[in-house]
């Protein structure tokens, strides 16, 4: 990237493009190569860190753009725009995916999701009545669906947003020359 002329915003755009990118191909590596993947708890927390990473990433080089002098907005705004635009593009692969290119795999990770729970559930001596309880509510629901998706963007944006507050915090850094 070049900075002479690059502003906070088109940075911060960038980042999201190639956060963006390395989601896609990681989903579409796990759908080609092992669809257990999507299954996996550490994928979903590496998946976070590679998130956060990205967005600190961002913030960094747009304090870097900005001479070492940011707002709380604009360090804030520089997280924001990168996970957004990541989470994305990553959400869009997962719903053409799981909608359009193999619902069955959708239907499929669903079933395996179910007799996960009902393991780990096991594994912690839960109640049989507890577990089919339980189950009982998770079985009506498809999770790879275009709303469910659509959903866990908008809840992952909220997650973001909360820890882009605390990035924000930790790199804004007023002018020691500002006039209040």
């Amino acid at each position: 990237m070049k900075d002479s002329n690059v502003t906070v915003k088109e940075s911060a755009i960038q980042y999201g493009l190639i956060l963006g990118g390395i989601l896609a191909i990681s989903t579409v590596l796990m759908y080609a190569l092992n669809q257990e993947l999507f299954l996996s708890p550490w994928i979903g927390i590496t998946t976070i860190i590679v998130v956060i990473g990205a967005g600190i990433v961002s913030t960094a080089k747009a304090k870097d753009i900005l001479g070492g002098i940011m707002t709380f907005r604009e360090a804030f705004s520089a997280y924001f725009i990168t996970t957004a635009i990541g989470l994305l593009i990553s959400t869009a692969v997962g719903i053409l995916i799981f909608a359009i290119v193999d619902p069955e795999l959708a239907n499929y990770l669903n079933e395996e999701s179910i007799e996960v729970a009902r393991m780990f559930m096991e594994r912690l001596n839960t109640p049989e009545a507890a577990i089919e309880e339980a189950l009982k509510d998770i079985k009506g629901v498809n999770n790879f669906s275009i709303l469910n998706q659509g959903k866990s963007y908008l809840s992952g944006l909220i997650f973001q947003s909360v820890i882009g507050l605390l990035i924000g915090l930790i790199f804004k850094k007023r002018d020691p020359n500002a006039i209040d």
